[in-house]
């Protein structure tokens, strides 16, 4: 059995210290946003932290591979920021969609629905400046025994692009620049092309 996956990322900074603190499932979940959760416990301990058991849910910390920009990155004309790709999905993966995801004309990857969560650092296809991103949606047929998309609009496949930061194995989206989501009731293919500014 699927469970919905959470991953901590952040599109505000954090509070100050001495802030009340949110766990699910015993982990941290600082930054978390837009989120709700059903059938769960919620307590809240002698320091005024919120605590949440959610046993139909699974957080999850991921670690990426990669050294943070070398002092040269940050030199007139380079990349000094960290650019990565997060996917998301609701409804245990039924949307039903793969999504190809180019930049500047060189296909990067196809990114699937019904695939674990993915985080990934982008910044090395990236180049200074201006960037062309093209993510194209297709509408796909289950495997053999694979279930199929539920057809239901809260069925959601989405890709997130921003500018972000990386401390230990928690990924921090500080600025996100694109958002791209398909759901289970719609059948058409789409493609949408974004602009992307390096800093």
């Amino acid at each position: 059995m699927r469970f919905p996956s959470l991953l901590v990322l952040a599109a505000v900074s954090a509070g100050p210290a001495g802030a009340v603190e949110v766990y699910v499932n015993g982990v941290n979940v600082e930054g978390l946003v837009n989120q709700t959760f059903t059938r769960v416990n919620v307590s809240v301990d002698d320091k005024g932290n919120v605590h949440i058991d959610a046993p139909g849910y699974s957080v999850k910390k991921v670690t990426i591979a990669g050294d943070a920009p070398t002092s040269a990155a940050r030199e007139e004309g380079r990349i000094s920021r960290r650019y990565f790709l997060v996917t998301e999905h609701t409804g245990a993966g039924r949307a039903g969609f793969d999504v190809d995801l180019t930049i500047n004309g060189k296909l990067v990857r196809t990114l699937r629905s019904d695939d674990e969560q993915l985080v990934s650092d982008v910044t090395r296809h990236l180049q200074p400046g201006k960037n062309l991103v093209l993510l194209q949606a297709r509408k796909v047929s289950p495997a053999a025994g694979g279930e199929r998309p539920s057809g239901r609009a809260d069925h959601v496949f989405r890709v997130l692009i921003g500018e972000g930061s990386m401390a230990g194995d928690q990924v921090t989206i500080e600025q996100p620049l694109i958002k791209f989501e398909r759901t289970a009731a719609e059948s058409n293919d789409v493609r949408q092309e974004f602009s992307l500014t390096t800093r």
